[in-house]
């Protein structure tokens, strides 16, 4: 089992990141600026307050702790929930902060959380992908702060990739729009409304064109990752997300309705079918998601949400 230090351990994917690893036995150092509540802590995690971005904070820490990987999660992570210069200065330098304290110290797997919001979608200027689904050759085209700091991310762990050969090993991810368990029960999203909301009214989920994933599953493919880098090419970049929509009816018939244009590039995402591509992680790591909404929404607050999950719940599972 591995040591693993892990930022912003006590944030929405931080808190089930930090509490699958230690279900599955390693040792885990949770740092972040603010404290999950003792009674919440996973049994046997290390838990550290700290600003990382705090002159030497991240070195020492890093030096105290030992560990033998880091995965990143620190960031503002929000697109404009904070002033765009300060979400762009923020999440860059804790990413090179974190990174570069790693590699000066020989930490021996290093991997960095970035979004899928990189590719652009959104734009105010309109955005269309070459293809769905769109997956990691898909060209980037950031168009706020937020997006543009988590590209760079990934090319600041590709950059000491370059620099360290074989030697440290790095990878990237770029996880879907995470939903919590607690967010199953019916606690608000990040946005605000419920998940049964996001089902009920296609408008909701529509701008992050119906991507989602289970905050476990993320927990499991990182523990996966991890097991799998001294075996793969370094420097990667995976989709994390699962294997459908958040949606129920079929994103060809969805996406051209919120997305001008896509009619024909949508066409093929019958059934199920995600927006956003898996198999490379499938691929290399042998990684699947277990979780669906599915299978954890635990109820619905609307009559009209209750009557489409009975409808979605019929649909067949078309492959990604």
């Amino acid at each position: 089992m591995s040591r693993i230090f892990v930022t912003g351990g006590s944030g929405r994917l931080g808190r089930s990141v930090v509490a699958g690893l230690a279900a599955k036995g390693h040792q885990v150092i949770s740092v972040d600026r603010d404290a999950v509540p003792a009674d919440q802590l996973p049994a046997g995690v290390v838990q550290e307050t700290a600003d990382l971005l705090a002159p030497g904070e991240a070195l020492r820490l890093l030096q105290e702790t030992t560990p033998d990987a880091v995965i990143h999660l620190a960031a503002i992570a929000v697109p404009f929930s904070a002033p765009e210069d300060v979400i762009f200065a923020t999440n860059t330098r804790l990413a090179y902060t974190v990174i570069s304290a790693a590699t000066e110290l020989g930490v021996g797997r290093i991997v960095t959380a970035s979004s899928p919001t990189v590719l652009g979608y959104g734009s105010p200027a309109g955005w269309l992908p070459a293809g769905f689904p769109v997956d990691e050759r898909t060209t980037p085209r950031p168009w706020n702060a937020y997006a543009l700091s988590k590209l760079i991310a990934e090319q600041t762990q590709q950059m000491f990739a370059a620099a360290q050969g074989d030697r440290i090993r790095y990878a990237a991810f770029r996880p879907c729009y995470v939903i919590s368990p607690e967010e199953w029960e019916g606690a608000p999203t990040q946005q605000g409304h419920t998940v049964a909301e996001r089902l009920a009214d296609p408008g909701l989920s529509a701008p992050a064109l119906f991507n989602y994933v289970d905050a476990r599953d993320v927990a499991d493919f990182l523990d996966l990752l991890l097991q799998k880098m001294p075996s793969i090419p370094n420097g990667e970049t995976f989709f994390v997300g699962a294997a459908d929509a958040l949606a129920t009816a079929p994103l060809a018939e969805l996406m051209p309705k919120f997305l001008p244009g896509s009619d024909a590039l949508s066409a093929g995402l019958t059934g199920t079918s995600p927006a956003f591509s898996i198999a490379k992680a499938r691929q290399l790591l042998g990684w699947e998601p277990r979780r669906s909404w599915r299978t954890e929404l635990k109820s619905t607050t609307t009559h009209e949400t209750s009557a489409a999950l009975v409808t979605a719940g019929t649909g067949s599972k078309e492959p990604q």
